[in-house]
This record gives structure tokens, C-alpha cells and sequence, in this order.
């Protein structure tokens, strides 16, 4: 099922999210949800979405499985933190489902070390790096509060033509 995307203004998406506990992270609810969450991820196409995203503030997040190291599965972040693991930054320029049509240059560390827990409850980490570093620290900003408009310089929008 596709799930409506919380857009800016929205107070829900400036408040951190709740960690999930072991029973809530095995629970019917939680696979549930997680499914409909990649469905509405593709559907809009998303590169990674936060369950605060659609209304749901805990703290739960997805990269889809084209940006991440091995391509083939979509990976699932729970309760995830990161640590720079180098002090290299870059500006790049990022959107939001959250906040559509805007954009703006974000500058965001190149290398980072994850540390999350995985849909069955595991801990997993690993280093991430470019690009998926900078899907990874957009979405769990998302999950901590924080919009990429927060961060942004040279904001700005693009409409796309009607047809």
C-alpha cells in the first residue's frame, strides 16, 4: 500500500523519532509497515525514505537497493547512528519527498561509519561511503528532526514541465 508523504511544514517531521525495541522491531505491525514504506519509496521514486516520512516517527529507514554497495536488496537501518570516519566533506545537491520541488547544495561528510540494527533485530555495521554516505545522512537527519532545508545553501526550486 502507498502511503501519503508528510510534507513541510508538518511539526512531526522536526521532532526525533522513537527507537524501536526488539519486540516492536519482530512485530506483525512493524513488517507491515516496513513493506508498505519500500512500496511508497519506489512509487515516489525515492532513493531512501524515513518512517517519519509517512507519518510514523520511529526510528526506521530505507535505502533503496540501487544505491547501496551491492545492489540487490534494499537496505533496512533501525534505531541507526553514524560516526565520520573521515573528515572530508562535499557539497552536493539534494531534494526531499518531505519538501518537493526544493533543492539546495548540502555539504555532508564523504565517509561514514553506521551502526544500526537490521529487520531482524541484529546490530550491523559497516563504513558507507560518497553517495550512499550522503542517502544515509539524509535520512537519519530525517529520523533526528532535521530537514535538508536546515542545512541547505542556495535553495531553490524545479517544477516539472506538465505535459
Amino acid at each position: 500500500m502507498i502511503l501519503p508523504i508528510t510534507k513541510e511544514p508538518n511539526p512531526l517531521l522536526h521532532q526525533v523519532s522513537k527507537n524501536l525495541t526488539a519486540e516492536e522491531i519482530n512485530s506483525k505491525e512493524t513488517k507491515e509497515f516496513l513493506t508498505n514504506l519500500v512500496e511508497t519509496m519506489y512509487a515516489k521514486d525515492g532513493v531512501g525514505i524515513a518512517s517519519v516520512q509517512v507519518g510514523n516517527p520511529i526510528q526506521l529507514c530505507v535505502i533503496a537497493k540501487d544505491f547501496t554497495p551491492d545492489k540487490k536488496t534494499d537496505l533496512v537501518l533501525i534505531n541507526p547512528t553514524f560516526t565520520k570516519a573521515s573528515v572530508l566533506r562535499e557539497w552536493a545537491e539534494e531534494g526531499c519527498l518531505s519538501v518537493p520541488n526544493i533543492y539546495g547544495s548540502v555539504r555532508r561528510y564523504k565517509k561514514i561509519k553506521v551502526s544500526a540494527l537490521n529487520v531482524k533485530g541484529e546490530k550491523i555495521e559497516f563504513v558507507a561511503t560518497e553517495f550512499f554516505a550522503r542517502i544515509i545522512q539524509h535520512e537519519i537527519d530525517h529520523l533526528n528532526g532535521i530537514l535538508f532545508i536546515e542545512k541547505a545553501k542556495k535553495l531553490h526550486t524545479f517544477e516539472k514541465e506538465k505535459i
